[in-house]
Order: structure tokens, then sequence, then C-alpha cells
């Protein structure tokens, strides 16, 4: 951690503040893949444009992309009949694309394509008659559309590691395990060995499902946490993402705050504040890290340092009928 200025500065001038800005940080491949599939499908089909769900779990975007002309709502149900509906990055039950088949709604899937991954390795895993353990947050729209990709009683949810030793399945009993994409790297491997070493015979992913960004953004905020007094993570509460990234910074000894907009920081968080850590969840576009630096520029004089982890250069494919 980083001291107080020894000096403060006379009355009137601003004391100085150093700012380590992560890097990767903000929008992945999955999150601008499913933006450019709501903005395509008004181009194409015109406004409205119906998204079931939250297209990404961030209000700036979700309130952008309303003001182009897409209607959010929670079911299909509110989803009239004739109109093009997109579907979230997060995944749906298989359920859904049925129904819109069934009433003949024209649609497009936004998934994000490491989700539809582990949604194919689900049905893989059934058909090999394996019953799934599957990691992650109960209600989160990812773990819904997962279990939605098996019949029910296919898959058993695991939170925590005392979620482990509560599991009851006999010796024989064939089972895999598979995981949400946007958990704690950290967490999900205690889990993963618990997990391996009550039932050794458990059979895993080839490659880990937790997706390359989330896990690089939570290396990126390991680089920046140990030097900063407090780290900031833009983004939403409902953002499983950006709650881990703060759950990273303090593990690693740090004051963390997630925050959704730069209005939302009081000047008295840099009381005693020599440096600053900046991330932004997979949902949060830049504009929002650049509001906030702008926001800190108003009671400091920020000397920005970015600290770069890993390069990012996925990019996902569009659907067709919108490519």
């Amino acid at each position: 951690m980083n001291a107080p200025f020894p000096n403060p500065p006379a009355k009137g001038e601003k004391s100085a503040l150093t700012l380590l800005i992560a890097a990767p940080r903000g929008f992945c491949a999955g999150v601008d893949r499913a933006i450019e599939i709501v903005e395509r499908a008004l181009e194409r089909y015109g406004a409205p444009v119906y998204v079931r769900h939250e297209i990404v779990h961030n209000r700036y975007v979700v309130d952008s992309l309303k003001a182009k002309g897409a209607i959010f709502v929670e079911e299909l149900d509110q989803v009239p009949d004739d109109v093009p509906v997109v579907f979230s990055a997060h995944g749906v039950p298989k359920s859904v694309p049925a129904e819109a088949e069934a009433r003949k709604l024209t649609y497009v899937d936004a998934t994000c394509p490491l989700v539809s991954k582990v949604h194919r390795q689900a049905e893989r895993q059934i058909e090999a008659g394996r019953h799934i353990l599957f990691i992650g947050h109960r209600g989160h729209p990812e773990v819904i559309g997962t279990f939605g990709q098996v019949d029910p009683g296919g898959m058993t949810l695991v939170e925590t590691l005392e979620d482990v030793a509560t599991l009851d399945f006999a010796p024989e009993q064939p089972l895999a395990f598979l995981t949400q994409t946007t958990l704690s790297v950290d967490d999900t491997a205690a889990i993963v060995d618990a997990l391996k070493e009550r039932f050794p015979h458990i059979v895993g992913p080839k490659a880990e499902d937790i997706c390359y960004a989330t896990s690089n953004r939570q290396a990126a905020v390991k680089s920046i946490a140990p030097g900063s007094d407090l780290v900031l993570v833009i983004g939403a509460p409902n953002s499983s993402n950006s709650l881990r990234l703060v759950e990273v910074a303090e593990r690693c000894g740090t004051s963390a705050k997630l925050i959704q907009r730069a209005s939302e920081i009081q000047e008295e968080w840099l009381a005693g504040v020599g440096t600053v850590g900046l991330t932004a969840g997979a949902s949060a576009p830049e504009e929002l890290v650049r509001e906030v630096v702008d926001k800190l520029s108003e009671w400091r004089v920020v000397e920005e340092h970015t600290l770069t982890s890993a390069e990012e250069k996925m990019v996902f494919k569009l659907p067709r009928q919108l490519a």
C-alpha cells in the first residue's frame, strides 16, 4: 500500500494522484458481438427490436440501445407477434427458441459462443450418461440457460466448497462437472479440486469453461491491486464478472468499490489515497473508463499508467442472418 503524500498541497492546489489502469479491461469479444447484433438487427428490421433480458449487464449499454429502438423484456410472452427478438449474450434455455419458432417469430441468438460451447458440453455429458455438477451462481441468467439445455434432474448446482461436502452420489455414479464462464478463477479451482477429491472418476472439460476474458481481467486486477490504495471497478451489481473483480482486488489486501458511473465516486474516498487502480468488467464500455478519469481529475492531478498483463485479439463471427 502506498503511504499518503508527506507534503500536502498548498490551499487551493490539487494534490497528485497516480492512476493504475488495468489492461485488458472492459468489453470482451462476446459483449462486442452481442451489442453489434442488436444494432444490426435494428438496421435490418427497423425499430422496434425486442431483446429478451438485458443484452449485457450494463445500464449504460442498455439505455443507449433503448435510445436506438431496442425494447428489453424478461420473457418471450412480452414480445408481440411479428416483431424480431434477440436473445441475450448469457444464453437461454432450449424452450425459448422452441417457443419463438412455434410462434413463428424472427429471432437472433446473441449467446456468447463460449457460453454456447458449455451448452454443447452439457448435452454431450448427458448423452454419455453422466450427471452434471454445474459450478455457478444460483439465479444467474447463464446458469438458467445452461440448466435449460438438458432435461430436469440432469444437473446439480454447486456454488461453494460447502456444497461439495453435502453432495450425495453413489461411488459408481457417472459424473461430470462444468462451470459458468464468469466465475472467480481461484474459487472455481478450489471447488474443482474438492470435487475431484470426493469423486476421483469425475469428468471435466478439456479446457476450463471460465472464459479467457474473465481470466484475463482477474489477472489484470492482480497486477494493479497490490500497488493501489483503492481499486475502482466499473460494472453493474448484477454483473458476475464485475463482482469477481472486486473480490480479487480485496483478496490482494486492497480496498475496492464497484461503481456503475463516475457520478457515484465520492471525493472522501480519496482521503489519504495516493494511488487508485481502475478496471472495468466485460460489459462496461471504454467511455465509462474515461468518464471516471475525468471525474478524478476534477479533484486531483491525475497521472495515468496502464499496466498490460495480456493482449486480446479474439473476434466472434456474427449470426448468418446479420453477417
